[in-house]
Formats: C-alpha cells, sequence, structure tokens
C-alpha cells in the first residue's frame, strides 16, 4: 500500500466518521474506529477482510517515511511517535508500536483548528489561567482525555491577547497555533530537540514568556520546569496521573528522599494550578468532560510543605474552594448530572468519593420528584408492641 493510497482510505473513513477520535490498526481486525469511546470495524474494499502482517507493515514504514530516526526509534524501543497531515485538511497523531512480532498503528485524529475556551465549553477559571504571568500550571489525566486540547485552547486564549513569544516542546507536535499576537516556535521532539530536559533547557535561553512542555517525564525535566516558573516564565505541562493529590506525590517521587523538604518548599511557591481531566459518557452516545481543579493558596500551600492528614487533605480543600473556581471530581459529576449529561449509573462508575456522589444524586432526585431508593411497602406492625 502506497502513502497516496492511505491517504485515500484515512479521507474516506474520516468523511464517512467524522465523530471519530481514533483509527486503529491490528493485524486480525479490519480497520477499526473508536466513536465516542467505542471501536467499531470500517469495511473495506480490500484483498482481505482483516489486516495481515504485511499490511500493518507497509502502512507503519509509509507513515514514517523512511525516516532513519523515527525508524531506528521504533527497532530499538519498540514504539514511536510522530505526526501525518493530509493535505492540510486533516492532522493526526500517530503511534507505531509491535505486537507479537508484528506492527500496530493507533492514529488520533487533531483539530486542524485551535477550539476556543469559550467552544469547548471549558470552567471560566481557564481564562483565569491564560493570565498567569508565571509559575507552573500542570494539566493530568489519562491518555485521549483531552489535555492536549485544553491546552491548546489556553494557549489561543493568550495567542489572542498577549503580544509574547511561545515556546512549546511536544511529541509530537499536534495542533499547530498561528501568529496572534504572540509569536510561537513550535519544536518537535527527535526533529529539533533530543528530550524534553535538553528542550527545556536551551527554551531558557531563547527568551519566552511562555513554555509549554508536552509531558514531564524525569526529574531532570521537572526539576528545570520548576527552575523556569521560579525565573518568571509560565510553565504548562501535562503528568499521567489521575488527580491532584496524585500528580504532587508523583512530583516528589521523581526527587530523592533527602531532597523533599526542598522540593516541597519549591513546589509550594512555584505551583499554580492542578487540572485533571475524565471523559466519560454521555447520555446522547457522545462523550462529556469532567474535571477536578486546585488552585494553590495558603491552604494548598501548607498541605505542600507539610503533607496530608487524618483531617487534612487535598480532596476537603478543593471541595471547599468553589467560591474560587475549584471542583472535585465529584462536584463536577453531581453538576454534570443535574444537566441531564450522564446517567446516575455512569456518576457512580466515575466517583472518587461513591458516598458523596450517591448523596449528591439523591438530593437531586428528591428535588425532582424521583425515588431515591428501592425500598417500598414499609409500615408500623401494630401488633408488635402488644406483645410485651
Amino acid at each position: 500500500m502506497r502513502l497516496a493510497e492511505l491517504d485515500f482510505i484515512l479521507s474516506k473513513i474520516v468523511e464517512h466518521f467524522p465523530q471519530i477520535s481514533d483509527i486503529n490498526m491490528t493485524v486480525g481486525r479490519p480497520f477499526q474506529v473508536e466513536v465516542h469511546g467505542n471501536l467499531v470495524p470500517v469495511h473495506l474494499n480490500l484483498s482481505t477482510k482483516v489486516l495481515t502482517p504485511f499490511q500493518t507493515e507497509a502502512i507503519a514504514l509509509n507513515l514514517l517515511r523512511s525516516d532513519p530516526r523515527k525508524i531506528e526509534t521504533l527497532l530499538k524501543e519498540g514504539s514511536c511517535d510522530l505526526s501525518h497531515s493530509i493535505q492540510d485538511k486533516v492532522r493526526f497523531r500517530v503511534s507505531v508500536f509491535s505486537q507479537k512480532n508484528n506492527y500496530s498503528i493507533i492514529m488520533r485524529k487533531l483539530p486542524i483548528e485551535i477550539p476556543t475556551i469559550e467552544q469547548l465549553g471549558l470552567p471560566s477559571v481557564f481564562k483565569k489561567m491564560a493570565r498567569d504571568k508565571n509559575g507552573i500550571i500542570l494539566f493530568t489525566g489519562a491518555t485521549g482525555t483531552g489535555k492536549t486540547t485544553s491546552l491548546a485552547a489556553i494557549l489561543d486564549a493568550i495567542n489572542e491577547s498577549e503580544p509574547v513569544h511561545v515556546i512549546t516542546l511536544e511529541d509530537p507536535v499536534e495542533l499547530v497555533h498561528s501568529h496572534k499576537k504572540a509569536t510561537f516556535n513550535q519544536r518537535e521532539l527527535g526533529a529539533d530537540f533530543d528530550s524534553f530536559a535538553h528542550g527545556l533547557r536551551a527554551a531558557l535561553r531563547q527568551a519566552p514568556k511562555v513554555i509549554l512542555v508536552g509531558e514531564i517525564r524525569d526529574r531532570e525535566t521537572m526539576e528545570i520546569a520548576l527552575t523556569a516558573a521560579e525565573t518568571g516564565h509560565l510553565v504548562l505541562s501535562t503528568l499521567h496521573t489521575v488527580d491532584a493529590t496524585q500528580t504532587l506525590n508523583r512530583v516528589l517521587g521523581f526527587f530523592d528522599q533527602e531532597e523533599e523538604r526542598q522540593i516541597r518548599i519549591r513546589l509550594s511557591g512555584a505551583l499554580r494550578w492542578i487540572i485533571s481531566q475524565r471523559l466519560l459518557p454521555r447520555v446522547d452516545q457522545g462523550r462529556v468532560a469532567v474535571f477536578e481543579i486546585m488552585v494553590n493558596n495558603i491552604r494548598v500551600q501548607d498541605l505542600i510543605l507539610h503533607g496530608e492528614s487524618e483531617d487534612k487533605t487535598f480532596y476537603e480543600i478543593i471541595e471547599t474552594s468553589q467560591p474560587f473556581g475549584c471542583q472535585t471530581f465529584d462536584q463536577d459529576i453531581i453538576s454534570k448530572f443535574q444537566q441531564g449529561l450522564i446517567s446516575e449509573e455512569t456518576s457512580m462508575l466515575f466517583a472518587s468519593r461513591r458516598a458523596i456522589v450517591q448523596r449528591g444524586l439523591d438530593q437531586i432526585k428528591s428535588r425532582r420528584g424521583e425515588k431515591t431508593t428501592d425500598i417500598e411497602g414499609l409500615a408500623l406492625d401494630n401488633e408488635y408492641q402488644k406483645q410485651f
């Protein structure tokens, strides 16, 4: 299969399934697309109904475009990431990896135009984040929860309002920002720099005001990111953690135990926000994002410095800081249920603390006049008292 043929197939798939998030190519399966979190087979006029090892290898080599660096990475590490576009109409983030001596390809569809905070329906505090001048903002969540898109929306808000220099360090470059008020330099891992740590260190000499680091993966990158935030830069990055507590534990885990006190002090001063994301299935077959949002205030700083205790946790601080734009996952889940976007079953499945969510759902159902329990037919036993 040649690249032109592959691009034709990909174009037809996107045209037929406009709501796809991913295209999945795995040996022994047909082309598949992920729509609203579910894999759907795509039936094409190919010589075989399912993909063969030869076909997936040919597709992988076409996407790699005979790039020796990426081929070497694939052979040595078993996987590599790249971007692929079709005539500037469709853009993908691509992951090629080996499994059972065969190659598989996952292609994530990316938006061509940068969505705004309003278009995505993000919480209003995202606009406040875009106005920060220094410090570090961490977005967390599993792969595919929309961290990149949310970060792009914040960068676009900066682009619309601030005449500053923005440097992004990505693996690979996903959403391409045009120059508006800001000037963007988007650098790609492997092509423009060899590691996030080296790229970030170099960025400090390139006069940026805002730095996006695609992902913090190690101690060196975290340390340089903290230094950048402490020296007047706004640093935005991602971590693969599920909430604020796990994020802070992951950051501390990058460093040796004897360094913990110093890192806690630095982090309490440099951190601005931690935003965690999840995508939940909507009642109308789509998906909706829910957020945990924590701002670094005096109470959070105290917890970062001294750690959580039985009576003081990040969850409880976030829960009581709603007037400042903060919210727990559970509070957002209850809100989405109240808006009719998600079902009761989904709310309970994705809850962090089920008792809290159940109580919130029962209050909403009670106000609606709905039943909050399946227990029926209870009555006083008038004969019981007569026995004594």
